[in-house]
């Protein structure tokens, strides 16, 4: 971003919502956004320590939310295996989301959430909970949409006197799931059309008349949609360590990309269609830039939601109704909450309040470091 983030906005007209990501990644740990200087206690070495940008799509900015957040999650999970279960949306659908991300992104959180919460319903015989994280990318950073669903194996009775566990290694059966999924997005994306809810520029102009949408639809109810359950795994501290991969994720991490030399941005990637192979993609920074912005979200769009006996309006009752049912103490103990600096001990194995160089003192906060506008992005 930094290399090349002007040349891309000088080519490019964006909207203010993706100049704004640009800028906080470019500007992220740098002296734009201030900071602190921070000195030894025993040598008297000093470092700048600037803020982070905390946008949501920065990459860099990621973990310590995840690790918040996971820290929050402690008491919810369950003692029972869990089944990540992953709706995917067919590709014919890009062009008509890209331009209607926040209508189509939340028919997609209604339609799964329904899934589920009528399969719980019918198959289990309660009401079952789960969360699901959107993610809108392939490893090659290309448009993919798809809810990732984590689902204890069990449902709260509808009476709330018994815990209905599921079948050892099966949940539901994911060719029904699939088609009460399909049926349920078409739906609401047919009431959206008859709304005069749906906008179509560009690539999606095709689909603008009756015509042109009656072929889309005609298209979509012809091919199964994709749903994947993996097998069950168990014990709350790999169903946290599980989540934390997926919650707080962006399209790339930093640890993916391998060089970015000559206007040429390169990226490991692992190729799902052989047989998950580990590769290297190379691509003009300008597309590089592209297919990340494409991922950008909504203003206040909320990619994680919890539904269910997880609902934020129904856990304070359900969650400990169900940990009651399983033996557990209903009302935990709150876990112990940990400071930014032992969160990032815990994330990276490193003692950052250590002295780099004397490697026994420790650094202590001596001064604060002002914004310096470093370009004409740099405005708060």
């Amino acid at each position: 971003m930094r290399l090349h983030g002007e040349a891309f906005r000088h080519s490019h007209p964006l909207p203010a919502s993706q100049l704004k990501i640009m800028s906080a990644i470019e500007r992220c740990r740098t002296p734009a956004l201030g900071g602190h200087l921070e000195q030894c206690d025993r040598c008297g070495f000093e470092r700048p320590a600037y803020n982070s940008c905390r946008n949501r799509h920065c990459p860099k900015c990621q973990g310590l939310d995840t690790a918040r957040w996971l820290q929050a999650r402690q008491t919810e999970v369950l003692p029972v295996g869990y089944f990540h279960v992953v709706f995917t949306l067919p590709h014919d659908l890009n062009a008509l989301i890209l331009a209607n991300k926040r209508l189509l992104l939340k028919i997609l959180f209604d339609a799964v959430s329904q899934t589920l919460l009528a399969f719980g319903h019918n198959n289990l015989g309660g009401k079952t909970g789960f969360i699901a994280v959107l993610h809108t990318w392939d490893q090659q950073l290309n448009a993919h949409f798809h809810l990732h669903c984590l689902v204890p194996a069990g449902a709260l009775s509808q009476a709330g006197d018994r815990w209905i566990a599921a079948a050892e290694n099966f949940l539901f059966p994911v060719t029904a799931l699939s088609a009460v999924f399909r049926g349920k997005y078409i739906d609401f994306l047919r009431q959206a059309f008859a709304a005069g809810s749906l906008v179509f520029p560009g690539q999606a102009a095709a689909f603008q008349t009756q015509a042109g949408f009656d072929d889309l639809i005609a298209r979509l109810r012809q091919k199964p949609w994709v749903v994947y359950a993996k097998p069950p795994f168990g014990g709350p501290d790999k169903v946290l360590g599980y989540l934390g991969r997926y919650t707080h994720r962006v399209a790339i991490s930093n640890n993916r990309i391998l060089n970015v030399e000559n206007g040429i941005v390169s990226f490991s990637f692992r190729d799902r269609r052989d047989g998950n192979k580990p590769k290297v993609m190379s691509l003009p920074a300008e597309e590089f830039i592209r297919r990340f912005l494409l991922h950008w979200l909504p203003s206040g769009f909320v990619r994680i939601r919890h539904f269910g006996f997880l609902a934020n309006r129904s856990k304070k009752h359900d969650l400990p109704l169900c940990r009651k049912l399983l033996g557990l103490d209903p009302h935990p103990p709150l876990p112990k909450q940990k400071s930014d600096e032992d969160l990032l001990r815990e994330l990276t194995g490193e003692d950052f309040s250590r002295c780099p160089k004397c490697k026994q003192g420790m650094m202590h906060v001596v001064g604060e470091l002002p914004k310096i506008s470093l370009s004409p992005f740099d405005s708060s």
